[in-house]
């Protein structure tokens, strides 16, 4: 048995806002749009599933909804900035060897944009 996939599910009424944050803003594919639930991904990469459990966030942040992690934060965090979303942390680079910065996505959920060097 292996665990092939896990996937973050975010509730809400406004399906379409998230293409907005995680197609434009992070660059995702819609892989499956069923008008109720739209699915997104990289494509051309592959990663093995993960799942965190944390007390806190780190350098005295709040504990992220997701991580997501990415080749071009500085890109990614222009994007977010052009969109008019607030940065709530960062871009730091942490003792741990991310460079990371948070900011909320259209359903309040804190999203954890990281690269490692």
């Amino acid at each position: 048995m292996a665990v092939r996939r896990i996937v973050a599910n975010i509730a809400s009424p406004q399906v379409d806002a998230a293409r907005d944050f995680y197609g434009s803003v992070l660059g995702l594919e819609v892989v499956m749009d069923l008008g109720w639930i739209v699915t997104f991904a990289a494509t051309g990469v592959e990663a093995a599933p993960q799942i965190s459990v944390a007390s806190e966030g780190g350098s005295g942040t709040p504990v992220p909804d997701i991580s997501v992690e990415v080749d071009d934060l500085d890109e990614v965090h222009r994007r977010a900035v052009a969109a008019g979303l607030p940065i709530e942390y960062g871009p730091t680079r942490e003792p741990w060897g991310v460079t990371r910065f948070h900011v909320r996505d259209p359903f309040g959920r804190l999203v954890n944009i990281l690269s490692h060097p």
